[in-house]
C-alpha cells in the first residue's frame, strides 16, 4: 500500500470505506481473547463513526448449516436499509457479489473488521492488498477463535502491507 492511496497518510471520510465480517451472535461465541459485551462495542463504535461520517459500508455473513447469515442486530439496527451480502464461503473474496460490493464503493482504503481474524478476516484482506487496496484492520473490533489466531493472522496481514487499527483511532 502506498501513501498516495490516502490523504497525507491518513484515512478520510472520503477515501475509505468499512467492511464488516460475520458479526454473527454464534461467531462471537467463538471468538476468544476479549469479552464479547467489549467487543461488540468496539463493532459498534466503529459502526456509529461510518454512520457519522457517511462511510461507505459493507456487511457480510457466511451462512451455512451452523450459521444462519444473520448479523448482531445492534448492528444491523444501525444500517436497517444496508443489505447484508450473505455468502457461503469463509473467504469472503470468493463471493462476487462481495467483490462486486468493494468495487462499487469506487474506495481504494478499507477498515475491516471480522470475527475469527485467522480466516474469515485475512483471507479476503491478503487477497484485496493483492490487488492494490490499502487495508486497515480495526483489531479491537476483530477477533479470532485463540490469542494465537488473532496475533498470528494480523501479523500475517501486516506482513503483506495492511495496517492495525483500533476503533477509537478510527473515530
Amino acid at each position: 500500500m502506498s501513501m498516495s492511496s490516502t490523504d497525507k497518510g491518513l484515512l478520510t471520510p472520503d477515501n475509505c470505506a468499512v467492511i464488516f465480517i460475520d458479526h454473527q451472535p454464534q461467531m462471537f461465541f467463538g471468538a476468544t481473547g476479549m469479552d464479547w459485551e467489549d467487543l461488540l462495542r468496539n463493532v459498534l463504535v466503529l459502526a456509529k463513526a461510518a454512520k457519522l461520517f457517511g462511510v461507505p459500508v459493507i456487511l457480510t455473513a457466511v451462512e451455512s448449516g451452523e450459521f444462519k447469515g444473520k448479523l448482531a442486530p445492534q448492528l444491523l439496527a444501525l444500517f436497517p436499509d444496508q443489505p447484508s451480502i450473505q455468502r457461503s464461503s469463509m473467504n469472503a473474496w470468493d463471493d462476487q457479489g462481495f467483490v462486486a460490493a468493494v468495487r462499487n464503493t469506487g474506495r481504494r482504503n478499507f477498515l475491516m473488521s471480522g470475527l475469527w481474524s485467522e480466516a474469515c478476516l485475512a483471507f479476503p484482506a491478503l487477497q484485496m492488498l493483492e490487488e492494490g487496496y490499502g487495508v486497515y484492520v480495526v483489531r479491537d473490533a476483530s477477533r479470532g477463535t485463540s490469542q494465537v489466531a488473532q496475533d498470528t493472522a494480523l501479523r500475517r496481514v501486516e506482513q503483506a502491507g495492511g495496517v492495525s487499527v483500533t476503533a477509537l483511532q478510527v473515530l
